[in-house]
């Protein structure tokens, strides 16, 4: 079990990438906070949002549990990886289905046409 400042760094690092999606492009972008199921980043209409600020991290577990959601929302995982503070959060590494990631490079105009 994680212990209480693990859990709240998680909590905090929501509100951290909530408030940079805010800024970002997506002005309704709210953390859900602690204790509540889903998407832990709302506003952001067609995505799910799974953030992870621990050591140990299993991105299996992280991309079967946006897969257990089973909603057509785009899941994204975003880590905030040990050593990475809250003023480095464009530096956050995100994580998500290959199959997801090409087909937002083709919806952008990647790849030959076919």
């Amino acid at each position: 079990m994680p212990s209480q400042s693990r859990k709240h760094r998680g909590y905090r690092s929501q509100k951290v990438l909530a408030n940079y999606l805010a800024e970002n492009g997506f002005p309704f972008a709210e953390s859900t906070g602690a204790g509540r199921s889903g998407t832990d980043v709302t506003g952001t209409v067609g995505i799910d949002w799974e953030v992870k600020a621990r050591t140990g991290f299993n991105p299996s577990a992280a991309i079967q549990q946006l897969k257990d959601r089973a909603n057509d929302d785009l899941g994204i995982v975003v880590l905030r990886l040990n050593g990475q503070g809250e003023k480095s959060v464009s530096d956050w590494v995100c994580l998500l289905r290959l199959e997801d990631a090409v087909k937002l490079l083709r919806d952008a105009g990647y790849g030959d046409k076919n």
